[in-house]
């Protein structure tokens, strides 16, 4: 990790900038593979499956009771592990359920809000080196508890055109209707578009490589909706002398085991909290089997000297990261301080991992610095809010003169007689 000390706030803007494949590159690739897919459909996928994935794609879909048989291999303790997270996301996301309020604006007026489920949702689950199955359960069991009437799921095939047995059977377990050995940016097409396998769905959730995040946004000039930009993983942690060492460092190499381009970055007011963190990152490192895709993550990360925990917290929320962990005493004390994070984790014992996978919380969060606009994804992700409103005669009578006003100010008027003619009539009834 880079080691910077006692940087000004001029600086903080240069320093909680993500490392990142140039945008022209990026983009131009995207828009390649999306018009291949739109035209080409099922040929363009495998086309890329093989040239990315290096994947011979025998089948696009993987028939649910197929996938039932593949999910047997998996071993109980998994099984069992992958069922308690369940659980605890299912608990948490029924939590948001809200029942519609009936207000009464004016008297005579009457207005409310109800939700509605987005009907085909498609959920992408990254695959690859680290086949991502916990996010199936972070996506499908919202969707379900929404109502959605297809859970479209799409992940990056083996080199043997298969889906990791885990994701499988998180995906039985859930409800998703339709899987799909398909990834990457032709994944993101195909739920864009539609081909003849895979079906165009209404939004478009879930984490990925920068090719994905750049698929995803710019699936959205395209129609379709997504949950947010969801890039590469990252992790800002501040520690002062309370902390444990070896936690944090842990709980850094957690992310930066993600891929290359994760980061992760520390903050601290004490600089023998810094080397002490820094000692014990290359002790665990070595111990890690994806050391070397830890190790490129870690040169683009850094370790930051501050002067207070005051400037901790400001640095944070100018960084907006997707995991803030608070590994401070009384951590509880500074959340009104927190402004923009994804998720945030307090204390020593509250480790990022918890909310990768059991604790209940959704971890697919915004990234990228999109925490100060974006949640993390949530029941309300998968539905839409429609609002009503019924108007009586009164209600009508009593607003009425107040719609013609502003009507006629604006001078749309056939908004302001579309009032005027109720109003006339109301007024003959009640003669």
């Amino acid at each position: 990790m880079k080691r910077i000390e006692y940087p000004s706030p001029a600086q903080w803007q240069k320093l909680v900038q993500r490392p990142s494949i140039k945008k022209e590159n990026l983009f131009a690739l995207v828009d390649k593979v999306f018009t291949d897919v739109q035209s080409s459909g099922d040929e363009a996928l495998r086309k890329y499956s093989r040239e990315f994935d290096r994947a011979d794609l025998k089948r696009i879909e993987i028939p649910m009771e197929t996938a039932r048989k593949m999910a047997e291999s998996l071993p109980s303790e998994l099984k069992q592990a992958i069922e308690t997270a369940k659980n605890n996301v299912e608990k948490f996301h029924l939590s948001q359920r809200e029942t519609p309020q009936k207000i009464e604006t004016a008297k005579g007026v009457l207005c409310w809000r109800e939700s509605r489920a987005i009907e085909k949702v498609g959920i992408y689950i990254p695959g690859g080196s680290a086949p991502l199955f916990s996010t199936v359960l972070m996506l499908a069991v919202p969707a379900k508890i929404a109502g959605c009437k297809e859970i479209i799921l799409c992940s990056p095939p083996d080199a043997g055109g298969n889906i990791h047995p885990a994701i499988l059977f998180a995906a039985v377990l859930v409800g998703v209707t339709r899987i799909f050995a398909v990834g990457g940016i032709q994944a993101i097409g195909a739920m864009v578009f539609g081909t003849e396998s895979v079906p165009k769905v209404d939004k478009i959730f879930g984490p990925g490589n920068q090719y994905v995040m750049a698929a995803k946004q710019a699936a959205q000039l395209q129609g379709a909706a997504i949950d947010m930009p969801a890039g590469p993983s990252e992790v800002l942690i501040i520690a002062d002398k309370s902390c444990v060492p070896a936690f944090v460092a842990a709980d850094l190499l957690s992310q930066a085991e993600h891929g290359a381009d994760s980061q992760v970055v520390l903050l601290s007011d004490n600089n023998s909290v810094i080397n002490e963190i820094c000692d014990e990152i290359k002790v665990q490192l070595q111990q890690l089997p994806r050391k070397e895709i830890a190790d490129k993550a870690l040169a683009n990360s850094t370790a930051i000297l501050l002067g207070d925990m005051a400037s901790c917290i400001a640095f944070s929320n100018v960084y907006a990261p997707e995991h803030l962990i608070l590994a401070v005493e009384n951590a509880e004390s500074v959340i009104g301080e927190i402004s923009n994070a994804g998720s945030v984790f307090l204390g020593n014992f509250s480790c990022e991992s918890a909310g990768d996978y059991a604790s209940g919380t959704n971890h697919t969060l915004p990234t990228s610095g999109f925490a100060k606009a974006y949640s993390g994804v949530s029941l309300d992700s998968f539905i839409k809010k429609i609002t009503f409103q019924r108007l009586s005669a009164e209600g009508l009578k009593t607003i009425g003169a107040a719609i013609e006003t502003m009507a006629g100010a604006e001078q749309l008027e056939a908004h302001k007689n579309a009032v005027s003619l109720r109003l006339k009539q109301i007024n003959k009834l009640e003669k």
